[in-house]
């Protein structure tokens, strides 16, 4: 699990968008991979867990490997930006000073989010990085290589910001009661045990284009296999197959470490993609009993399509999502899951970070 540094921010390979170091990433995915040798009694709804992530590397020749990763940075490097919208107005980092000069495209999500009241900020600015920089071992003998970089031992330094560089921000209180994106008749349950992501992935795109293709083909277009289907794929196939992606909605999608997130943040993040951007979110759940009282068993890692939420006024906050996963399906003896569900956003928030990637694809 190698890293690289990106105008100021940490992208790990298979991780996402992270405040952590290399080194903890790589601890906490080999901490997960340990406990997954050791559990065998969770059913498999289709995500990766921690030992197929690594076998998939590990199954690669190195050419194969290295394209594949340099595919991956280049479609991050193109996020980057929103990387630092999101931090700078949701959980208060501040920008650089020459943010909106360097980058432009970020002038329409500051339109997106009008009426908005400022984020003031404090801290010293950074040089930014011109090209990728990744540690020695993505390096690989006839393959194109970026300069190599030590791998980090602290959290990223957080920039400073000038008054004419912020970008506006909003609180819950800006925000409508509910919101909701996505017709909730076109939804489906994955008809394989290991296609939650094919299936979240069959009612994004029917959301977009109005058109349902097969799960078979979904399932093609992620390299999904038995073993399940990657959140960085997810959010590649989301970029290059529907209009999420473009200046009206959310912009390119990012695959985000939301570990160090509070829920107030991660509410703020829900509300920001669905009434906002109008666009789904990747949820990328542990779907556990104690967070989802409608399962039998405990499941794996999980995808679900996060389609909206309600402030619910003086009672818990709902989040709104479509589940691909009915456990009746594969055992008759077992409760129906509806599709389209309302639960509350908290446990929602803690089966994400329940999660050994704590991440989401917005």
């Amino acid at each position: 699990m190698r890293c690289a540094e990106l105008d100021g921010q940490r992208y790990c390979l298979g991780v996402g968008w992270t405040d952590d170091t290399e080194a903890a990433v790589q601890a906490r995915v080999a901490d997960a991979a340990r406990v997954s040798l050791r559990t065998t009694k969770l059913t498999s709804t289709g995500d990766l867990d921690a030992v197929a992530v690594l076998a998939r590397k590990a199954r690669m020749t190195p050419r194969a490997r290295a394209a594949a990763d340099r595919s991956e940075l280049e479609l991050a490097a193109r996020g980057v930006a929103k990387v630092w919208l999101l931090r700078h107005e949701i959980q208060g980092v501040a920008l650089p000073a020459d943010f909106l000069a360097r980058h432009p495209e970020a002038r329409a999500s500051a339109r997106a989010v009008a009426k908005a009241t400022p984020t003031p900020s404090t801290a010293p600015t950074p040089t930014p990085t011109a090209t990728p920089t990744i540690s020695p071992a993505v390096a690989t003998s006839g393959t194109p290589t970026t300069a190599p970089a030590a791998t980090p031992t602290v959290p990223i330094t957080v920039p400073a910001t000038t008054p004419s560089a912020a970008v506006p921000a909003k609180t819950a209180r800006n925000y409508p009661a509910r919101a909701t994106v996505l017709n909730e008749k076109r939804v489906q349950e994955q008809i394989r045990n290991y296609w939650c992501g094919p299936t979240s992935m069959q009612m994004i795109a029917w959301g977009w284009a109005g058109k349902a293709h097969r799960q078979a083909y979904w399932a093609k277009r992620l390299g999904t296999t038995r073993s399940g289907t990657a959140i960085t794929d997810m959010v590649r196939v989301i970029n290059r197959t529907t209009g999420w992606d473009d200046a009206d909605h959310a912009g390119t999608y990012i695959t985000l470490d939301i570990g160090d997130w509070t829920f107030q943040q991660w509410q703020l993040l829900m509300m920001r993609h669905i009434a906002d951007y109008k666009a789904p979110v990747v949820l990328h759940p542990a779907l556990r009993k104690r967070y989802y009282p409608y399962l039998d068993d405990d499941g794996s890692g999980h995808y679900q399509v996060g389609r909206g939420y309600d402030k619910n006024g003086k009672k818990p906050a709902l989040l709104g999502y479509f589940e691909p996963w009915n456990q009746q399906r594969f055992d008759p003896s077992e409760p129906y899951i509806a599709r389209v569900q309302w639960r509350d956003s908290y446990r929602s928030y803690r089966a994400n970070k329940a999660h050994f990637l704590h991440n989401v694809g917005v």
